[in-house]
This record gives C-alpha cells, sequence and structure tokens, in this order.
C-alpha cells in the first residue's frame, strides 16, 4: 500500500504521531501473524490502509463521542482493536473484544500489549457473554453474519439504548428485509467512505415483531 494513501488516511481521521506509530505496529504485526494465522483475506493486507484501517475509523467518525465498545467476532481486531488504538488518548475509551478462536485471541492480546490499546479480550462465545456488558455504548460487528442474526445476539443490548454499527456491502437493503420479518428496530443508512455500494447500518431501537 502506498505511503500516500496511508498519510491520507491518517490526516483525515486527525491522528496523532504517536496514534500513527501504534498503527504502524497493528499492521505490521498483522502482516507477520498473517503468515501463520489466516486473519484476513490475503488480497486485502495489500490494501490493508483502505480497506481495513480506513474502513474502522470511519466508525469514530458516526459515533464521536462514544467511549465504551463492543466488537463482536474482532477476528483480526477489525474494527474493535483499531478503535481502541486510536481511542486510546482519549479518557475513559475502552472496547471489548469478543472472539471464540484462542489463536485470534492470542494475535489480540498481544497486539494490543504491543501498543498500549485499552482492550479487555474475551475468548468466548457470543451469547455467553453479551449480557454481560450492558453497560456499552456501541457495539458493532464487521462481517461477522447477517442483519437478522447481529440483532438476535444484541437483542440484550439494544433494547436497552446501546447503538448498534453494522458495517455491511452491497446487500444491506436484502439484510434490513429480511431482519424486518423478525424484527421492529429504527435504523438509518450511513454511506460508507471506502466503498461507493457499502453502507453502514445504524440501529438505534430494537423489538421482536409480534407473532
Amino acid at each position: 500500500m502506498s505511503t500516500d494513501l496511508r498519510t491520507r488516511v491518517l490526516s483525515e481521521h486527525h491522528v496523532s504521531r504517536e496514534t500513527a506509530a501504534s498503527l504502524d505496529l497493528y499492521v505490521a504485526q498483522l502482516t507477520r501473524w498473517q503468515t501463520v494465522k489466516n486473519l484476513v483475506g490475503p488480497a486485502t493486507l495489500k490494501e490493508v490502509w483502505h480497506r481495513h484501517i480506513d474502513d474502522a475509523l470511519q466508525l469514530l467518525t458516526v459515533a464521536p463521542d462514544a467511549t465504551r465498545w463492543l466488537d463482536l467476532g474482532s477476528g483480526a481486531g477489525i474494527p474493535g482493536l483499531i478503535l481502541a488504538i486510536a481511542g486510546k488518548e482519549r479518557p475513559g475509551f475502552h472496547v471489548h473484544l469478543v472472539e471464540s478462536n484462542a489463536r485470534k485471541c492470542a494475535f489480540l492480546s498481544e497486539t494490543a500489549r504491543l501498543t498500549g490499546a485499552p482492550v479487555t479480550v474475551h475468548n468466548a462465545r457470543i451469547e455467553t457473554v453479551i449480557g454481560t456488558l450492558t453497560d456499552t455504548e456501541i457495539v458493532c460487528a464487521r462481517a461477522l453474519a447477517p442483519l437478522t442474526q447481529l440483532l438476535a445476539w444484541t437483542e440484550p443490548l439494544l433494547t436497552r439504548g446501546t447503538v448498534g454499527l453494522f458495517p455491511k456491502g452491497r446487500d444491506a437493503a436484502t439484510e434490513l428485509t429480511e431482519a424486518e420479518d423478525e424484527w421492529t428496530f429504527t435504523r438509518d443508512l450511513i454511506p460508507s467512505r471506502t466503498d461507493s455500494q457499502a453502507r453502514i447500518v445504524r440501529v438505534t431501537s430494537l423489538s421482536r415483531v409480534d407473532p
């Protein structure tokens, strides 16, 4: 990935020099671990600043005042670990990372230690921990599951005032239609800054459709 794109991403997100160094360290860690654990699609690693860093950081522009985040199915830490790195200079900023794969959790824990990212890594299934994290302001998940399933997992949070931010690709409208068969929810679609066909689905209330 070109130096120019890295510079543009850091500039547009007003990233400090220290945070930029931490993001560089994250990219180095991702590249190193990718050789032994397939954390991301191999082709996307060549576009890491656009496909992963910029894509994750845009969530901070959607919820700029939130400090308590939860990332489900964190995998390579996208977006959760990246958000934690970017937010670590803000008082009280913290991200819970939920990932059931132990080797991916090892990557998350080691990279968080090296970058100083304020995270808690939960090596667990979503349904076993979601009810313990009800003080979350924002819950997010990228490339994890259809929207209907995401709403089912996050129901304990979204019914208490937590906001859901779910990046979706070109099938966002279809997923919304399918979800509306089971759920009543307030939502809006935010255009993605990294893909003209993608949207961020923001969910601000949730209830089950009456049978």
